[in-house]
């Protein structure tokens, strides 16, 4: 879900980098470097996993995985994405260097809104809540990065708008994928190593309220 160079207009490549910015700011605050192995392989994974593309008009979609990178990291999960997508455009050209900006705000964002989708889980009591929630937070972030790709494409021209309904249309079924992925690892890993999951603190404050 990389949106390519030389087809958004200048005012939307600004604000994409100017909102990169104060989320990077806003996401990266008090960073613990006893985090940064942790984000790094979360990194790896979703950077891995974004090397499957297929071509889609000026788009492109495959796997994201942003949901699986917001359960697991939270807050932390703009910083993994925004240097994933920063790698691909570097190393591989995905995207592009002028498109960092919405590239991170699409895939980084999406990644925050799956880790607050993820954290609603403590208000209710299901015996698989796991992996109920993480199915609901794969399926929000990709979602949400398909409505960010759709806005940047209509804001740079009425010529994109049947390409934007087209782009989002072909994430419907990404998301019920990204979903299933996304769930199943939760529940895997709420089962076996709970501890790497993101907002379990507030787990065990939630379990002993209860």
């Amino acid at each position: 879900m990389h949106i390519s160079e030389g087809i958004l207009s200048a005012p939307v490549l600004t604000a994409g980098f100017a909102g990169t910015a104060v989320l990077a700011a806003a996401t990266m605050r008090k960073l613990d470097m006893e985090e940064v192995p942790k984000i790094s392989v979360i990194t790896s994974v979703f950077f891995v996993a974004s090397l499957i593309k297929i071509p889609l008009g000026p788009a492109s979609v495959h796997l994201i995985l942003n949901g699986l990178v917001g359960v697991v990291l939270g807050w932390r999960a703009f910083a993994a994405i925004m240097l994933g997508i920063i790698l691909q455009a570097v190393i591989f050209g995905h995207g592009g260097i002028t498109v960092i900006g919405v590239n991170s705000v699409m895939l980084g964002g999406g990644g925050l809104i799956a880790y607050l989708v993820w954290q609603q889980r403590f208000r209710f009591q299901l015996k698989r809540r796991a992996l109920v929630f993480g199915a609901l937070a794969g399926a929000a972030g990709t979602i949400s990065s398909g409505i960010v790709l759709a806005l940047a494409l209509v804001t740079t021209g009425e010529a994109f708008q049947a390409v934007a309904a087209t782009v989002l249309a072909a994430h419907v079924p990404i998301m019920l994928i990204e979903a299933a992925v996304v769930g199943a690892c939760a529940e895997f890993l709420q089962r076996v190593k709970p501890d790497i999951l993101a907002g379990q603190q507030g787990d065990r404050a939630g379990r002993a309220a209860g």
